[in-house]
């Protein structure tokens, strides 16, 4: 997929449970099931399936502890 924030096609992934709340709780939506994560070293920028820039400023998944 295309990360915007990369400026190149890149591995994504489906987010883990883990990064579902955390992104709930960032957003205040109900629902996150349509989120991929860029896997590039640092990167970590949020997506759809079909929309490469859906938050505007860029959310970034936060490292794991």
């Amino acid at each position: 997929m295309y990360c915007y924030t990369c400026g190149s096609d890149e591995q994504h992934r489906p987010l883990t449970a883990a990064e579902k709340t955390w992104l709930k709780n960032r957003t205040g939506r109900k629902s996150v099931e349509e989120f991929f994560m860029c896997t590039k070293p640092g990167c970590r920028n949020l997506r759809t399936g079909f929309n490469q820039h859906p938050f505007d400023p860029v959310i970034r998944v936060p490292e794991p502890d």
